[in-house]
């Protein structure tokens, strides 16, 4: 990549760098800092100001693409983008080539989106990482409250994607995915778009295709006022899921008496059951609002009826004024 031009840069590059600023001033001097690139243009776009802005802080910054090898010349499309993230003087830059089970129980997108992020933290943990840079835009997290809406999901859900979990970073959610691509555009940098974008069979394309649709009947503006609404209930959420962590800490190890968990308010009960039930061992992934709420019923609606069936071969039941969750008996 040739000398940097220090002057007044395109209106979308000046957006995506600050919103990159200001995830690398959490990092010192000598950081190694790792962006997330798939070649897309929102990812090349962050990992361009990445570069940027980290040689102003002093903060290394290297890239993973990963190359799920989904589709025919995936390969060269990741090959593609680490020879243009190397030539932004990103280093180091690592091309990872995870199995995907194409035919899991989760689905193509889930089984995907699980290697990737195993990657993504292998790579963090070899290297070093301070931080790992996520892509994520606006739009995208429009698209995930949407897609929490039809799914009649809660708060959590609807909270959409956060800024920061861990060592993942996702500064461009409040850029679009239109300035992500002005960026690009203005800095003269390639980039690819997925043809699984554009495959209805995949529920984020018609999530959307269906907020297209909504800003042409109802105005521009509306994922925006999406992204705000999940901003919004965010803050609820992380309320609501402290008091849970500090209710869960009180009952300890079951069994619980039934009054106690009774007590507590419902956004907060039905959460504490989720941490119970997750505690004593049931995959996170596949515990359901159907599955707490019957775990409810055992106090908010006891009649005598028999054990909840749990992910992991669990067992929620009550007996007398106690509840438990314990793996299902053994049948000899």
């Amino acid at each position: 990549m040739g000398p940097r031009v220090w002057g007044r840069p395109h209106p979308a590059v000046a957006a995506v760098r600050s919103a990159v600023r200001a995830s690398l001033a959490e990092c010192d001097p000598g950081d190694l800092v790792l962006v997330a690139c798939s070649g897309g243009g929102d990812s090349m776009a962050l990992a361009d100001a990445a570069a940027f802005e980290g040689e102003r802080a002093g903060v290394r910054v290297g890239a993973v693409v990963v190359d799920h090898g989904l589709q025919e010349g995936s390969a060269q499309v990741a090959q593609d983008a680490a020879r243009a993230l190397r030539g932004m003087d990103l280093d180091p830059v690592h091309v990872a080539t995870p199995w995907v089970l194409a035919d899991g129980p989760d689905g193509l997108e889930a089984m995907a989106r699980a290697a990737r992020y195993r990657e993504l933290d292998t790579a963090a943990d070899h290297l070093g990482a301070r931080l790992v840079l996520l892509g994520h835009t606006r739009d995208d997290q429009a698209e995930q409250v949407l897609l929490g809406l039809a799914r009649g999901s809660g708060a959590r859900s609807l909270a959409g994607m956060p800024a920061a979990r861990g060592r993942y970073r996702r500064p461009l959610l409040a850029v679009t995915r239109e300035q992500t691509r002005a960026a690009c555009t203005a800095e003269g940098l390639p980039w690819w778009e997925d043809p699984m974008n554009e495959d209805p069979a995949f529920t984020r394309v018609r999530a959307r295709r269906a907020l297209a649709d909504l800003e042409a009947d109802l105005g521009p503006g509306l994922a925006a006022a999406l992204a705000r609404s999940a901003d919004q209930l965010r803050e609820d959420a992380d309320h609501l899921d402290a008091l849970a962590d500090d209710a869960a800490a009180a009952l300890g190890d079951g069994p619980w008496a039934a009054d106690a968990l009774a007590a507590l308010p419902r956004p907060v009960r039905t959460r504490t059951w989720r941490r119970l039930a997750v505690a004593a061992g049931a995959p996170a992934g596949q515990l359901s609002s159907r599955h707490t709420d019957a775990c409810d019923r055992l106090v908010t609606d006891w009649h005598g009826q028999g054990a909840v069936h749990l992910p992991g071969g669990l067992r929620a039941s009550r007996s007398g004024g106690r509840v438990s969750i314990a793996p299902a008996a053994r049948v000899e």
